[in-house]
């Protein structure tokens, strides 16, 4: 008899195991349908022109897929033709390198802002405020159901904070392709790399010094220190007026406003960098360092994307890398080409 109860309550355990099991397998069939439901809005939000002030730009005007999501240009062009005063990023890079800041002066710490920053910027895609986007979106017929399915629980679906969160899951779920660094770095794969990039690499990680902000932890690489670091890039002209320059910013920083709105409006301000949003000293020309994930395929670089070339960047790192050492970084003809397989190697 007891044997009897003892098979019926381990039945019962198994019964209700198999229930919680199958009710967890739900859930995250669900989960991952909701997902895919708001990377398909964040993707539509992401390529609609009608979300600018001339019904012109996208956010892929200046992220073009084809282009690893950047577009090529020295800064980035907007609405009406009008020109930034910054290098377009990838957006390839973000989930990979797990980046914590965003702009090239680190400006926004939640990539839900971050995403929502140029919709209202009067140079890229000129809306005057959320309350505009919101109403462009509503406006859409295409949009309500959309939203619903991507949020189905929320009342109202659309609002500035699910458009924001649609469009951080898409750009969340841009992946860069497996690397051959990366096929040598995670699955140890020997013939990844070939004989003059291995050399590179010796170089990167040691005499180069190029890993010490760069950095290779972490699977894929995130080669980035997620802090920020002076090259020199845009302060030569602008040493002169720099007391001027910093004043206005100080007096403009008691007085609010958007930060992105005036550095893409004035380009001696943005030359700035991280004194932008600190208005320390000590940041004046600091720039967020850049994953150099697809590096080769992202010219030109810098935050004012004056630096041309992959092998003009190699040679602005090594005279900037000699300054802050103290003594020259001397690197042969040879060993810059090395360098540079490795680079494109990521």
């Amino acid at each position: 008899m007891f044997r009897r109860i003892g098979l019926i309550a381990l039945l019962g355990c198994l019964a209700v195991g198999a229930v919680v099991v199958s009710h967890q397998i739900g859930h995250q069939a669900d989960t991952k349908a909701l997902l895919a439901q708001r990377i398909a809005l964040g993707k539509q939000l992401f390529n609609n022109p009608h979300l600018s002030a001339d019904g012109k730009v996208r956010c892929a005007s200046c992220h073009m897929p084809e282009k690893d999501y950047t577009d090529g240009r020295q800064v980035a062009v907007g609405v009406n033709g009008r020109t930034g005063t910054r290098n377009t990023p990838s957006l390839m890079t973000l989930a990979d390198a797990q980046e914590t800041s965003f702009f090239w002066d680190g400006r926004r710490s939640a990539l839900d802002q971050a995403v929502l920053d140029p919709l209202t910027n009067p140079v890229e895609m000129g809306l005057h405020d959320r309350a505009e986007l919101l109403q462009h979106v509503q406006q859409d017929p295409a949009y309500a159901p959309a939203f619903e399915r991507a949020f189905p629980e929320a009342k109202p679906a659309i609002s500035s904070e699910h458009i924001a969160a649609a469009l951080v899951d898409y750009v969340r779920s841009l992946r860069s392709p497996e690397s051959a660094y990366d096929r040598h770095a995670a699955h140890n794969d020997k013939t990844a790399l070939s004989p003059r990039a291995l050399l590179g690499l010796a170089l990167f990680q040691g005499k180069g010094r190029c890993a010490e902000c760069h950095r290779l932890e972490g699977t894929p690489a995130m080669l980035t220190d997620h802090t920020y670091h002076r090259t020199g890039v845009g302060l030569d002209a602008i040493t002169t007026n720099l007391p001027t320059l910093t004043e206005e910013v100080i007096k403009r920083s008691l007085q609010g406003g958007a930060v992105g709105n005036r550095v893409a409006t004035h380009a001696d301000e943005a030359q700035l960098g991280r004194f932008n949003i600190t208005q320390d000293p000590a940041d004046i020309g600091l720039f967020r360092t850049p994953s150099l994930r697809d590096v080769s395929h992202t010219a030109p670089y810098m935050h004012d994307g004056s630096v041309a070339t992959l092998d003009d960047a190699i040679d602005r790192e090594v005279y900037y890398r000699s300054l802050q050492a103290g003594h020259p970084l001397q690197l042969s003809v040879e060993e810059r080409e090395n360098l540079k397989a490795f680079l494109q190697s990521l």
